[in-house]
C-alpha cells in the first residue's frame, strides 16, 4: 500500500464500513430464501456480499483494494453482531482473494465491465469452495451443489460486477470521484463524446 494516497484509503475505508452495515442487514433476506427454497436460498442474493470488493477496485485501481474492502467490510460486520463471529473475517478475505485474482489476471490495467463481472464470478467461486468444506455442502446431491454454485456465480457476476459497476458510474457522474482513477475515465469520456 505504499503508493496508495491517503484519500483512497479513507474511500476504500468508507465504502467498507458502509457495505459492512449493508451485509448485515442483508442477512435476514438470505435467511428468509433459505427458509423457502432450501441451502441454495442464499445462494440467489450471495453477490450482494462481494459489491464492495468490485466497487472499491473499481474506483480506486490499485492492487489490494477488492482482498482489502472486502476484509475490513467483514469486520466491521463481524463488530456490528454477525452470529458467525471472527470466522466472518475469513470468509471476507477468500471473497475479497476471489474478486482480487479476476483484476490481478489483467495486471490491474482493465475494468470493463466483463473483468467486473468475472471478479463477481471469483469472488463466488472462492467462497462456493470455502463454503463447501465449512458448511457442509458435501450432504447435498451433486446436481444440487451444481446448481448452488452456478446461482451464486450469476449473482456474483450480477449484483456484484453489473450492480456494482452501475453504482460506481452513477458515483462519478456526480463528481464526487474526480480525482479518482474511475473519475477521470469518466472525465475522459465524456470529452471524448
Amino acid at each position: 500500500m505504499n503508493n496508495w494516497k491517503l484519500k483512497e484509503i479513507i474511500v476504500m475505508s468508507v465504502l467498507a464500513v458502509v457495505f459492512g452495515i449493508v451485509y448485515l442487514a442483508f442477512l435476514p433476506v438470505g435467511k428468509l430464501l433459505v427458509s423457502l427454497l432450501g441451502p441454495i436460498g442464499y445462494d440467489f442474493i450471495f453477490g450482494i456480499w462481494f459489491i464492495v470488493s468490485i466497487i472499491a477496485a473499481y474506483i480506486i485501481r490499485k492492487p489490494g483494494a477488492a482482498f482489502l474492502s472486502e476484509t475490513i467490510a467483514a469486520t466491521v460486520e463481524m463488530l456490528l453482531g454477525n452470529a458467525m463471529g471472527p470466522i466472518i473475517i475469513i470468509t471476507g478475505m477468500i471473497q475479497g482473494l476471489g474478486a482480487e485474482a479476476a483484476f490481478a489476471a489483467t495486471r490491474y490495467k482493465r475494468y470493463s465491465l466483463w473483468v467486473l463481472m468475472l471478479a463477481g464470478i471469483g469472488a463466488a467461486i472462492f467462497s462456493f469452495v470455502w463454503g463447501y468444506f465449512r458448511s457442509g455442502f458435501t450432504a447435498l446431491s451433486t446436481p444440487y451443489i451444481v446448481s448452488m454454485l452456478v446461482i451464486r456465480m450469476i449473482s456474483g457476476a450480477i449484483i456484484a460486477g453489473l450492480i456494482g459497476k452501475t453504482i460506481s458510474d452513477s458515483l462519478a457522474k456526480t463528481g464526487v470521484l474526480s480525482s479518482f482513477a474511475l473519475g477521470k475515465q469518466i472525465r475522459k469520456e465524456r470529452s471524448v463524446s
